[in-house]
């Protein structure tokens, strides 16, 4: 069996298991395979395995693989799940399905007047920085609520939920805390009016803890194509 296939199933088997741990329903969680700095052949290896969702930090290494892998354009889902700047909205709005990295008013308004009106809305996230780390994008909790809903009377977008990229821990206990503070945040938004399902949450190391705290997407990069190339310049 190729690695990427044997990979993606050995992550299937652990989704399956944290589900059941969590006493959640069976599929109940989506798998976006994060594919950023792995070649069209990877996807493609990927996509003969059953996997149909993808998801790019890099707005150019994404709209190439998009244009290489063209032929399969209407089976894929393509995510941008990295910092987006102004300049790259257009492009963004114009070729993928899911953006995960809102984090400003700017951004979602430029992303809703470039969304081309022959595509469905674009489906977008919140990212939100969870553990306040300064390095880390993301809007403050307490500026969630206002930023969600003026992004979700925004055209051509639709809002789904939050996401977050947690400080890192090799403590199952620690890991779960900030996961559990977004979904109560996501409850809060509820709670208000906002018609939201999705939390993006949990990466290779701490998925099983996303799930735990109510995950509806895990970004799943390492365990399926194994370790990264050396970081671009």
């Amino acid at each position: 069996m190729p690695v990427i296939s044997a990979n993606l199933q050995a992550v299937r088997l652990r989704l399956a298991a944290a589900e059941q741990q969590a006493g959640r329903p069976a599929g109940s969680v989506a798998l976006l395979a994060v594919s950023k700095t792995f070649p069209p052949h990877a996807v493609r290896e990927a996509f003969d395995a059953g996997q149909r969702a993808f998801g790019e930090n890099y707005v150019q290494e994404g709209v190439d693989k998009i244009a290489a892998l063209a032929a399969l354009r209407a089976e894929l889902e393509w995510h941008f799940i990295g910092p987006l700047q102004s300049n790259k909205t257009r492009t963004v709005a114009e070729q993928f399905d899911w953006v995960h990295s809102v984090d400003r008013l700017r951004i979602a308004e430029r992303l809703s007047a470039q969304r081309p009106a022959s595509l469905a809305p674009l489906q977008v996230c919140l990212q939100v920085n969870i553990s306040g780390e300064a390095s880390k994008s993301g809007v403050a909790p307490a500026d969630v609520l206002p930023l969600a809903r003026a992004i979700a009377g925004l055209p051509n977008l639709t809002l789904r939920g939050l996401m977050a990229i947690p400080e890192p821990s090799d403590d199952p206990v620690a890991q779960r805390r900030p996961f559990a503070a977004l979904r109560a945040l996501l409850d809060t938004l509820r709670r208000e009016g906002l018609a939201l399902d999705t939390l993006s949450m949990g990466m290779s190391a701490d998925l099983e803890a996303a799930i735990a705290e109510g995950a509806t997407i895990v970004r799943v990069g390492t365990a399926i194509f194994g370790a990264r190339p050396p970081a671009r310049p």
